[in-house]
């Protein structure tokens, strides 16, 4: 049993970054399936897809991979708010990761967000994790 799904995903994509592979398979949640968006809509992620035929549901996400170089689109992912701390900010003490290159992303009363967006909704929230 998992007492962390959102480390859990985190070292998963983490684990098959550093590994080169293509795709890595995932179990599912409400929660990673937002988290699986996000990085897709900001472009950290080729595509993914959601299986929800099984009982347990998985996502499938395509990693994204420079084609000449061959360095991943994420290189760095790490878990803020912990189930034993969690970290909350207000809408104005919002963090800025890499100065800005990087995305934070947020649990928040309207639901997960990214750091730019939760400034311009003007809202906090839990802190989930840093993605660069």
């Amino acid at each position: 049993m998992v007492t962390d799904p959102i480390a859990d995903y985190l070292t998963r994509i983490r684990n098959a970054v550093m590994a080169k592979h293509r795709i890595v398979e995932i179990p599912s949640s409400k929660l990673k399936k937002e988290l699986t968006k996000i990085l897709f809509e900001k472009g950290y992620i080729l595509n993914y897809k959601f299986e929800d035929e099984i009982r347990t549901g998985i996502i499938k996400i395509a990693l994204k991979y420079h084609p000449i170089t061959k360095i991943s689109a994420i290189t760095k992912l790490s878990r803020v708010s912990s189930p034993g701390l969690r970290k909350y900010v207000g809408s104005d003490n919002l963090p800025r990761v890499m100065n800005g290159l990087g995305i934070a992303i947020l649990s928040t009363s309207h639901g997960v967000m990214t750091d730019k967006e939760a400034k311009v909704k003007n809202i906090g929230g839990e802190v989930l994790c840093y993605i660069c």
